[in-house]
């Protein structure tokens, strides 16, 4: 299986994901007044859609080639952890995708622990009004930095490239769905969580109240907030505020976004 066919496959997986969501989010809204217009919903996916599409660019042009010399590398001189331990083909895409979503869990988990990784990760927590768009929104810093230890982890653990692929192929969709403002029923929420992030779980997540903003950093797999004691519910969904805390920090605009870890 090769990298360029998941990844061209992924695309089109993510592509019908957001057409799918947004059409949801206006079916079946969690919380149906979250815009005063059209226009003002058009505007917030726009921004959040465009600034995912700068970081798509900037995977592209600076990271994408060192990934594939990392994998190549790792594979032609069998150079990382899962090569010396043995294992081969699709135990080993397994335990890619595992360790990927283990990398995530407490990449994550820093950016909310480490005040220079905030500086980046609070623009994605800035957004008041958090939809399937809201996926897309991390400053360019965060993005960089992930990519940068990413590399990093293809080389020491000796990661396949169609197994990152494959990883981001899962990842990203589920990661659409729980930040969709989707009503989905407390029931088939409960199972969706026994195995990934839902809705549910990741509003707490993006509460203004720190509390809660510290809890549920998995991106794929519930079983890590489990297992690492940061899972968190809420008795009362309706009532969390998304956001940050203070008027100035809400970054409504592209440039405010971009210039916001600059800041004092």
């Amino acid at each position: 299986m090769s990298y360029e066919f998941i990844e061209d496959y992924s695309h089109w997986i993510s592509a019908a994901a957001l057409i799918l969501l947004l059409f949801w989010e206006t079916a079946v809204p969690f919380f149906a007044s979250f815009f005063a217009s059209k226009s003002e919903r058009a505007i917030h996916c726009g921004r959040n859609v465009l600034l995912g599409l700068l970081n798509a660019l900037m995977i592209s042009g600076l990271f994408v080639g060192s990934w594939v010399w990392a994998a190549e590398t790792s594979e032609n001189i069998h150079l990382g952890f899962f090569y010396l331990l043995g294992l081969d083909g699709w135990i080993h895409a397994c335990c890619s995708i595992l360790l990927m979503d283990f990398w995530t869990y407490w990449w994550h988990r820093m950016n909310h622990r480490v005040a220079f990784f905030w500086r980046f990760h609070q623009v994605h927590h800035s957004d008041r009004k958090m939809d399937v768009t809201t996926s897309y929104r991390f400053h360019l810093g965060e993005i960089f930095l992930s990519s940068l230890f990413r590399t990093g982890l293809i080389l020491l653990f000796g990661i396949k490239l169609w197994h990152l692929a494959a990883y981001e192929a899962f990842m990203f969709p589920i990661v659409m769905f729980h930040h969709a403002n989707v009503g989905v029923p407390k029931e088939i929420d409960r199972l969706l969580r026994l195995v990934i992030v839902t809705p549910e779980m990741h509003k707490v997540h993006h509460s203004n109240f720190q509390p809660e903003t510290d809890s549920n950093y998995t991106s794929m797999l519930s079983i890590w907030d489990r297992l690492f004691r940061s899972f968190k519910l809420s008795s009362d969904s309706h009532g969390i505020a998304f956001g940050l805390e203070g008027p100035e920090r809400e970054h409504k605009a592209l440039n405010e976004m971009l210039k916001a870890p600059f800041g004092s």
